[in-house]
């Protein structure tokens, strides 16, 4: 359904629950240890601190000593290794909302800043994940540790995996881990979790920092979801589990009683919804990706999916930028902080206009 796009772009370059698309899903990335600027002490704590044992949904992996080689599977862990000091030996090119690196533009910074931006000696090497999971290449990098904590990783794949290195999945959804959850089970992987919790901390900080200059987000009902113009079942709302969702209530809005009330487990990530009962999703914004600028304009002339409260009053925030999207639904340590500068200006005058300004 072209209406999950962003979503189905995400599982298709990242993983999905599906045998199908989970071969697709794995990014294959191998890490150094530590920042250069780790101090011994620093370095016999972080050592000191193996073996440990991580819990997940395949059962537990226990790592013996701290990682020199790690690789990754799917989007966020590469990012929140990176955020580590971690210089990966390895990551996958971003297939959707990349740039011309095949990068993001917060991994390029975050890597540049370790002096192994792409095209440095130091640089990590690239893998397409777009034919599913090279395990030759994985093989190849000799691993100590396969990262998955955000990830659509399947139980077959595991094993096959796991043969290669030990594998930290993700603890309870495929794609349901919260950034936080993710940041923390790295950090005990690569031995760091100090460094884990200060990453939190300083990324929650900036955040609320940020959000702070638009007071009038606070309390605003919303909805995410994807439109599309002139489609029975153009519509798909996403719920508390889903990354963006999530984000947004993290920053003071409130998930609409429409979509609670709708949601009928704790393992949908969307809902479907029939354009023609649109009139119903009542929220005080309305959060979208659409492929192109003019799909908005549609959107809001169409006769069923014009009559959403929020689009009715202008409160629609529908960006055509496919890295801002990744930014959120993939969020991060190292996306987030880039994605709001952009993200909360819509945001602000979306709210303004829900509220009559």
């Amino acid at each position: 359904m072209a209406s999950l796009l962003p979503r189905r772009a995400l599982l298709k370059t990242a993983g999905t629950a599906t045998a199908a698309l989970a071969a697709v899903a794995l990014s294959l990335t191998g890490c150094s240890t530590g920042p250069a600027t780790s101090t011994p002490a620093a370095e016999q704590a972080e050592t000191a601190a193996f073996p440990v044992t991580i819990k997940h949904a395949f059962g537990e992996t226990t790592i013996k000593e701290q990682p020199k080689r790690v690789v990754t599977i799917s989007w966020v862990n590469d990012d929140v290794a990176i955020a580590l000091g971690v210089v990966p030996v390895g990551v996958p090119k971003n297939e959707w909302g990349n740039n011309d690196k095949g990068s993001t533009p917060w991994k390029d910074a975050a890597l540049e800043k370790l002096g192994a931006g792409f095209g440095s000696d130091k640089a990590p090497v690239q893998f397409s994940e777009a034919d599913g999971i090279n395990f030759t290449e994985i093989a190849k990098l000799n691993p100590d540790v396969i990262l998955g904590a955000y990830s659509g990783l399947e139980e077959a794949d595991y094993k096959k995996l796991s043969e290669i290195a030990p594998v930290v999945a993700y603890p309870e959804l495929a794609y349901g881990t919260p950034w936080q959850e993710s940041t923390t089970i790295i950090g005990k992987a690569l031995g760091k979790e100090a460094e884990a919790k200060k990453l939190i901390e300083d990324t929650e900080a900036t955040v609320k920092d940020k959000v702070s200059k638009y007071p009038q987000i606070k309390d605003k009902t919303f909805i995410y979801g994807n439109l599309e113009p002139a489609k029975g079942d153009g519509v798909n709302v996403y719920t508390a589990i889903d990354n963006r969702p999530r984000f947004l209530s993290e920053i003071g809005m409130k998930l609409a009683p429409v979509v609670e009330q709708n949601t009928k487990t704790n393992k949908d990530f969307f809902i479907p919804w029939s354009a023609e009962k649109a009139n119903e999703l009542k929220s005080d914004v309305f959060v979208t990706w659409v492929p192109e600028a003019a799909t908005a304009d549609a959107i809001k002339a169409d006769p069923l999916l014009g009559q959403i409260p929020a689009v009715k009053s202008g409160a629609l925030v529908a960006d055509a930028d496919q890295t801002l999207t990744l930014s959120i639904s993939a969020s991060s340590p190292l996306s987030l902080p880039w994605a709001l500068d952009t993200f909360l200006p819509q945001l602000g005058s979306a709210a303004d206009k829900a509220a009559g300004k």
